[in-house]
């Protein structure tokens, strides 16, 4: 009886230092894990404007992209109605959250990126759904609000070597410099097309091989962007000037 009642007392005494040593060390590196987030996240947005932020962000370290973040980029959180949403930060809305929500109540973020030029690049987040789980991206879009400066992708889970090159394949996102999202006035993004591209300014290739991912991606773009329009048409209202 003894035995039984010293092995009980030991395996909770185990369970409890395990607990209790786990969550030290949980929080322990709870603060580096939350900074590393934050870095990842914002190199990802600066991604978008890669080509125009005058240095290698695969060389920068992560305190070089959180102070360009901080002195060069400003933040806008917005309604679906394209109202400004005032003490939000663009930074901390959770896209995967927001998709769940009906799409009414959703919150959007931008990004206004600056360059030491006084150009201004305004970075739209987008999300959508690949072969095998969420996909999501940023667009830059130039002064003219129309023409794509840049963009970055990633995903969660989709095929190496077919899907995950929306990521992996530095020539996917280049494809986007230089397109354009309207078309007469009307919005029609850009149509990532398998077969070869008839309207330059609005296609790109797709990946050989990821039908699926690639109709993401369209998807992804026209109805995302779309949420950013009621915004983008008071920006052009304003001469594109009301982010200052």
């Amino acid at each position: 009886m003894s035995t039984t009642r010293y092995i009980l007392f030991f395996t909770i005494a185990m369970c409890v230092a395990s607990a209790l040593l786990l969550s030290g060390m949980f929080y322990a590196t709870k603060p580096a894990s939350d900074r590393n987030e934050v870095v990842f996240n914002k190199r990802a947005i600066l991604a978008a404007v890669g080509i125009h932020l005058g240095k290698d962000l695969n060389r920068m370290s992560d305190q070089e992209v959180l102070d360009l973040f901080d002195t060069q980029v400003e933040q806008v959180a917005l309604n679906m109605n394209g109202e400004v949403l005032e003490g939000v930060l663009a930074e901390k809305i959770d896209m995967a959250k927001e998709r769940k929500k009906p799409e009414a109540d959703r919150t959007l973020p931008m990004f206004i990126f600056t360059t030491q030029d006084g150009n201004k690049f305004y970075i739209l987040s987008v999300r959508g759904s690949g072969l095998w789980d969420e996909i999501w991206g940023n667009i830059a879009l130039g002064e003219d609000l129309n023409t794509i400066a840049g963009a970055s992708f990633d995903h969660k889970a989709e095929t190496p070597g077919l899907g995950a090159e929306i990521k992996d394949n530095p020539a996917f996102p280049a494809q986007f410099i230089n397109k354009q999202i309207y078309k007469n006035g009307q919005l029609v993004a850009v149509n990532v097309k398998k077969g070869g591209i008839q309207e330059p300014l609005h296609q790109v290739d797709a990946i050989s091989g990821a039908t699926i991912t690639s109709n993401g991606v369209t998807e992804m773009l026209q109805r995302g962007l779309g949420y950013y329009e009621p915004y983008l048409q008071k920006l052009r209202g304003q001469g594109a000037t009301g982010m200052n």
